[in-house]
């Protein structure tokens, strides 16, 4: 079967990435060599604050790899990943429905530039607020508003 191009975005501890760069690189490259993938690019691509602590780390450095490699052995890396003690999470994608202009620009590191022609996007409508429920059925104008105090219910 013929090797496609993907997109894998890995996920390390940003402590161990500054401590030894080279070594966290060389942990992503074997487990992508074990696929017998061909590495096209990897390249650090930021280094941020999580959303919520994996692991008990709260910042995590994304490397991003272009590389080819036959599609049943995807399953393989995701298991490589898994038992890794280094790589917290990763992301694999095909790249067939991404132009090819932009999947260059992600290699070099350009700063990436939407397409033209592509629908604006919509802004999501604003979240309503939550109400409370009145247990008679209606609900009420303002969260906490026309609440009864009914005392004690017990007979």
């Amino acid at each position: 079967m013929a090797k496609r191009l993907y997109e894998g975005v890995f996920l390390v501890d940003s402590a161990l990435a500054t401590a030894d760069w080279e070594g966290t690189l060389g942990v992503v490259g074997n487990i992508l060599k074990r696929a017998d993938a061909e590495v096209v690019a990897i390249r650090k691509w930021g280094e941020r604050k999580l959303a919520y602590d994996i692991d008990r780390k709260t910042r995590g450095t994304y490397i991003l790899a272009y590389f080819k490699a036959d599609g049943r052995r995807i399953g393989g890396i995701e298991k490589d990943v898994l038992l890794s003690e280094k790589i917290m999470r990763v992301l694999m994608a095909g790249t067939e429905k991404r132009p090819p202009e932009m999947i260059e620009a992600d290699i070099k590191g350009e700063p990436r530039v939407e397409p033209e022609g592509l629908p604006e996007r919509e802004e999501p409508e604003p979240r309503r607020e939550r109400r409370e429920y009145d247990p008679l059925g209606m609900f009420d104008s303002e969260p906490g508003a026309g609440r009864r105090d009914y005392g004690d219910r017990r007979s």
